[in-house]
């Protein structure tokens, strides 16, 4: 089976949020399980500089805006999977990240730079870039990549089946009607039933409209995304497709996430030798300049900070926090208010606040391997990929009951605790009082060691591996098969 998975972003090369963890993991374990797998990018000055072997397969006239554009086919760094990296360097190659300029405003020319995306992803489905290889299926990856679906259904000459990923519904990739015409698609595509949106167009909405089959990132994120709370204006659109709709569960890099292997910790540990831990506690407490304790909970969070992840939720819990005795150590960025925020409570509490603005992956690695919790309390999540990495390292999870963090934590519940079964600590509404609430619990657990250890290792023992998702890809592109 020949798969193309194209993404704007794949870790470790370019990364904003767990998209790029997906698409650096999912093919490696497509792969694995048999089937031949490869990669359409961008060709961001970090993805072009840093594949191996490229070699120009096919050359573009001026399209898009860009005067020269080449298709070239090479190998990921790391993993060594094949990859298509669309090398455009008008629209491409600058500084800032990949959707936004350095002072965080979008790039004027989004548009172009995504459909011309999507545009080749479509040509090499229908066999006209590669001879040598043409995708049985397509499947794209959030909005950066949904214009693959509406080209292919524009292209008489397509035979592949697509598959298109909701990784977040919330960022939809909206444009001025008046540059349809940019897009070189029929005019009955810009129609209510097609990329119109309230005046605008969407290219998220491509993907709902014109994919054969729309996954989202966990079962209940699948379910919510059709309702009018999470559906975010598209949950009409969603329902009117909802037999085509399914929700896969993310799943955790093995070989990135481990903490008996992770080299990056002050001692690695695992589930029968918990002593690395408590080392990786005191060894983060002393590098965030916090008090040396060792019997006060250490909360952690790494995340973008805005109002859908809940952050403003753990400012309102701080005062609780700061007054029984526990810590919190924060890394993150986004909205300017609640930065500004998170360092003066850490400036006014040093020995228990500690704060870095801006995403370090090593320091990830090393604040959810030293923390006791890991607190992910959003609004809203499509699957959350913090949690799992929780998980894995015994950090126990304090998540909201929504989207993939309901999926994946059992609270610590006097039931679930008698069963063996918790692995975390779960609330409800998005207040203050119920995250409290939630820390409560997590206070009162952490006081009473043996059962602690013991959610631990239940928590570790949870098997999020790729391998289960993969499979769960691989059945849903044979359904899309011919027969």
């Amino acid at each position: 089976m020949k798969v193309l998975h194209v993404a704007a972003e794949i870790f470790p090369l370019v990364k904003t949020g767990g998209l790029a963890d997906v698409v650096g993991a999912l093919p490696q374990a497509l792969i694995s399980a048999g089937a031949d797998v490869r990669l359409l990018l961008p060709g961001l000055p970090a993805i072009a500089d840093a594949v191996l072997h490229p070699r120009t397969i096919y050359e573009f006239g001026p399209i898009f805006g860009a005067a020269r554009v080449s298709l070239r086919l090479a190998r990921m760094p790391y993993s060594h999977v094949p990859v298509y990296v669309v090398d455009a360097p008008y629209l491409y190659r600058r500084p800032g990240g990949p959707y936004q300029a350095a002072d965080g405003a979008e790039w004027s020319d989004n548009l172009q730079r995504f459909a011309l995306l999507g545009w080749v992803a479509a040509h090499l489905a229908a066999g006209e870039l590669d001879l040598g290889w043409t995708p049985q299926i397509l499947h794209a990856h959030d909005w950066h990549a949904a214009m693959a679906c509406a080209y292919m259904a524009a292209h008489p000459a397509t035979t592949a089946a697509s598959v298109f990923t909701v990784h977040n519904l919330a960022f939809q990739g909206l444009f001025s009607h008046a540059d349809f015409g940019q897009l070189g698609l029929p005019a009955h595509f810009m129609h209510s039933h097609g990329l119109e949106y309230h005046g605008q167009l969407s290219f998220m909405k491509a993907g709902l409209k014109y994919a054969r089959r729309i996954t989202t990132v966990s079962p209940t994120y699948a379910g919510e995304i059709a309702t009018h709370e999470f559906g975010c204006g598209l949950d009409g659109v969603i329902r009117g497709r909802q037999a085509d709709v399914s929700g896969i569960l993310n799943g955790v890099d093995a070989a990135v996430w481990n903490p008996a292997t992770d080299s990056g910790l002050a001692s690695p540990y695992d589930a029968a030798d918990l002593g690395g831990k408590a080392r990786c506690k005191a060894a983060l407490q002393a590098e965030c300049g916090l008090a040396s304790r060792a019997d006060t909970p250490l909360f952690g969070v790494v995340s973008r900070l805005s109002s859908q992840k809940g952050l403003d939720l753990v400012l309102a819990a701080l005062p609780m926090l700061l007054a029984s005795g526990g810590q919190l150590v924060l890394q993150g960025s986004g909205d300017a208010e609640l930065e500004r925020a998170f360092q003066a409570a850490a400036r006014a509490h040093p020995a228990q606040i500690a704060v870095r603005i801006g995403y370090d992956e090593a320091f990830a690695h090393r604040l959810i391997a030293g923390a006791d919790v890991i607190m992910v309390p959003s609004r809203f999540e499509p699957c959350g990929l913090t949690q799992l990495y929780g998980l894995r390292y015994g950090t126990l999870p304090l998540v909201r009951r929504v989207g993939g963090l309901a999926d994946t934590v059992v609270d610590a519940s006097e039931q679930n605790l008698r069963e063996a079964r918790a692995t975390g600590f779960v609330f409800g509404p998005a207040n203050a009082a119920a995250l409290e609430s939630a820390m409560v619990s997590a206070l009162t657990l952490f006081g009473r060691p043996d059962e602690w250890r013991t959610v631990m290792r239940t928590a570790m023992a949870r098997d999020f591996s790729w391998a289960e998702a993969g499979g769960h890809y691989l059945s849903l592109y044979r359904s899309l098969l011919p027969a």
